[in-house]
């Protein structure tokens, strides 16, 4: 006998046998005998006494017709069947309107669900037919049903589920130095080690893009001017060669010249050896801007996943003292202030400047200069933002500052905001590491739920019980996520699993990939805070302290829970500060329709992401940051802080200086700093006024804001959903 049905959808509900009454009565009142109910009744009770204890609703329907043609009434069983097809005719119908929407560029929440993608292009609108006509595959086939009730009912969402089924990995820190080193082989053809700065910058570029096409995540290099360094002193050697070719002199003892920094000087005046070194160093100095300028155009001009969305690439530096390290950090924000094309900011790739004090952040410190240049860009163009090594939760006890490749031993960050670092499978490192894949939580769901519990301790409990079942469910799905992951063989990602992944090197073609990936991290998202602690207490923990303790208290909850996980499941849990994009919306539609409009909840488009103060909320930078601040430690899997300034912050240095000692004071992990951009959307002019109607240079209306949206900037918000786009309106300056 029947007890149980599959639905469509994935979920397992109890089986009614008046659903079958139903539907067959309704098919008979279509015909002109009209409705015959012992006859209904007996087919219904042949079925659900015919069948296995599970069955799905496909396999009862064609019961429920082969019954019918086995009747006297063979054309209830025609009618049976046209309403079957009907029904099939509007599931597909759903389908085929996303399509066409798709088809016709139309801007939604489909095609605009990441603002650097381009889903009008050909190769754009490939990638959302298949995204969206691969999720229901997952659903159908990867899904346990708890996991699919889960996602139905709004409490989660799993990213990259369309991504699911192919097993990539999310994201990774590029060790690019064994690519400039050795070269590398990427499945189509190989490349041979760099032996000067311009190719060095080349490869860095190619990396990122090939790498980008294997995963669906974001692309990092952990030490970009450590790895590009050596290649400074090749070309200062070679510069030297070629005028011994023109000389006819062997300037042989001049290969390793010591030089301080790497400065352009004028000619006149030197003599004999100085002149010779002066101009190698001119000549390398223009050498290596080039090269940044290189590397930053292509990396906002080369495409990858078919050619629809330029590559999410993020670069951290600062940290490397030595005289090419400098040259290349200066050329590169020496080349980010100049911007491209017609002096537009660049968006990618995301800058990030590791912060240390003894090397770049005290008056003192060697790099310190090149600090206050960073800061002095960032105020002009975003970039870059701020990583603090200092952070206590960021510190690694083999970092020596006399190590020549203490970079091993720095955090790095991926733009957006994932951090790796810890690894309880191998080196707690950042280099050769990556997440491998994440899902979120809603927490306002589950506070919603409980809002109405007048007793605030059955309140609270309420919400820790579900907030557990549901972290249980996650912490299962990550980790069945991951066993199907490490199925794949190495070849389907051939650079990645060759040379990016720390330990690829070592594995054949017949390995399993596991013992690789796992030193990877699983990342537990969450979002709205903010909202969730207002329907708990009434506040959020912005405007109240005993707010901020629960808010606290609940993160800390879930970051022990990660731990209890790391340890049942072998993986490197972590809880992520989620970067919500589409998903900011998302969850807000519908718990909208399930809860209605509740003020300070669910009467915007979007929830606050992850543990933030709300957007709208006015308070100062140092209020913020304090707030904020001891969620950077729970939260290792990633986060971010930032600070909204008003008006042109591009001669105010000082502003983001001051960001940066927040997060020295406050022990923040990572920081960026917001302020006002226009673009011309015609000819790329930009300026820094607090309002333009019309562009100076070219007369044209077509005048748009640059803003970050999760970490990263978008050239246009015309490619902003209209969740994000509603916060971005609701964004208020910290003073």
């Amino acid at each position: 006998m029947i007890q149980t049905v599959v639905k469509r959808d994935g979920r397992i509900v109890e089986f009614n046998e008046d659903k079958i009454i139903s539907a067959i009565r309704k098919a008979m009142l279509q015909t002109d005998e009209g409705e015959d109910l012992f006859l209904i009744k007996a087919i219904a009770k042949n079925i659900s006494c015919q069948g296995i204890k599970q069955m799905t609703v496909e396999d009862i329907q064609d019961m429920v017709e082969m019954e019918l043609m086995k009747s006297p009434r063979k054309e209830v069983a025609k009618k049976y069947i046209a309403y079957r097809d009907q029904r099939n005719i509007a599931r597909k119908a759903k389908t085929g309107n996303m399509f066409l929407e798709i088809i016709e560029i139309q801007s939604n929440e489909v095609t605009r669900e990441n603002a650097n993608m381009n889903a009008d292009t050909p190769a754009g609108m490939m990638m959302k037919f298949a995204s969206e006509t691969t999720k229901p595959f997952v659903d159908d086939y990867l899904l346990t049903p708890e996991v699919r009730e889960s996602i139905r009912l709004n409490y989660l969402h799993i990213h990259d589920k369309d991504y699911f089924p192919t097993k990539s990995l999310t994201c990774v820190q590029h060790p690019l130095d064994k690519i400039l080193h050795d070269g590398f082989y990427a499945g189509h053809g190989e490349s041979r080690p760099a032996k000067r700065i311009e190719t060095a910058s080349m490869l860095a570029c190619i990396s990122l893009e090939t790498a980008q096409n294997e995963m669906h995540g974001g692309q990092a290099i952990p030490a970009f001017d450590y790895y590009l360094a050596p290649f400074v002193r090749k070309s200062f050697i070679e510069e030297i060669k070629i005028l011994e070719q023109i000389n006819g002199k062997s300037y042989e003892s001049l290969y390793n010249s010591e030089i301080d920094d790497y400065l352009y000087h004028p000619l006149e005046q030197l003599e004999g050896d100085k002149r010779i070194i002066q101009h190698a160093i001119n000549r390398t100095v223009s050498r290596v801007h080039q090269s940044m300028e290189a590397f930053i155009h292509n990396m906002n001009t080369i495409h990858s996943r078919g050619g629809n969305q330029v590559v999410f690439s993020s670069i951290n530096y600062g940290t490397d003292t030595t005289a090419e390290g400098r040259c290349v950090i200066r050329e590169l924000l020496k080349s980010t202030e100049e911007g491209v094309g017609n002096g537009g900011t660049a968006i990618f790739p995301i800058q990030i400047w590791k912060k240390k004090r003894g090397i770049n952040y005290l008056p003192e410190d060697r790099n310190y200069d090149l600090y206050q240049y960073a800061c002095k860009v960032s105020a002009h163009r975003f970039f870059p933002n701020f990583l603090n090594l200092d952070a206590t939760f960021n510190q690694h006890e083999e970092w020596k500052s006399e190590d020549p490749e203490r970079y091993n031993y720095e955090v790095a960050t991926m733009g957006c905001r994932t951090r790796v670092f810890e690894n309880r499978f191998g080196k707690k490192t950042s280099v050769g590491r990556g997440n491998i894949s994440f899902s979120t939580i809603n927490l306002v769901r589950l506070a919603l739920e409980c809002r109405n519990i007048e007793n605030r301790k059955e309140r609270l409990n309420t919400f820790y019980q579900k907030l557990d079942k549901l972290l249980n469910i996650m912490a299962v799905q990550l980790h069945q996520r991951f066993e199907f992951q490490k199925t794949a063989a190495p070849k389907q990602f051939p650079l990645l699993m060759s040379v990016l992944w720390e330990g690829s090197h070592e594995l054949s073609n017949e390995d399993t990939i596991e013992k690789v990936i796992n030193q990877g991290t699983l990342g537990i998202g969450f979002i709205g805070l903010a909202e969730s602690l207002i329907a708990l207490i009434g506040k959020h923990h912005g405007e109240d302290e005993e707010a901020q303790k629960l808010g606290l208290e609940i993160i800390t909850y879930m970051r022990d829970k990660a731990n209890e996980f790391s340890e049942k499941y072998q993986h490197n849990y972590s809880i992520l500060a989620t970067p919500a994009e589409g998903l900011a919306g998302r969850f807000t539609r519908q718990d909208k329709k399930d809860f209605g409009i509740i003020e300070n909840i669910t009467d915007k488009e979007y929830y606050t992401n992850s543990n933030h103060v709300p957007v709208y909320y006015k308070c100062s930078a140092h209020h913020k940051a304090k707030i904020e601040a001891p969620y950077h430690e729970l939260t290792r899997g990633g986060h971010i802080f930032y600070v909204e300034i008003d008006g042109d912050a591009t001669h105010n240095p000082e502003a983001i200086m001051t960001v940066v000692d927040m997060m020295d004071k406050y022990n923040m992990g990572y920081a960026s700093v917001n302020h006002t951009r226009n673009r011309c959307l015609h000819c790329g002019y930009e300026n820094a006024s607090s309002h333009i109607e019309e562009c100076p240079e070219c007369g044209s209306e077509n005048i748009d804001r640059l803003q970050r949206i999760t970490g990263y900037l978008v050239g246009t918000t015309d490619r902003w959903n209209k969740a994000k786009l509603a916060e971005l309106n609701d964004r208020v300056t910290h003073g």
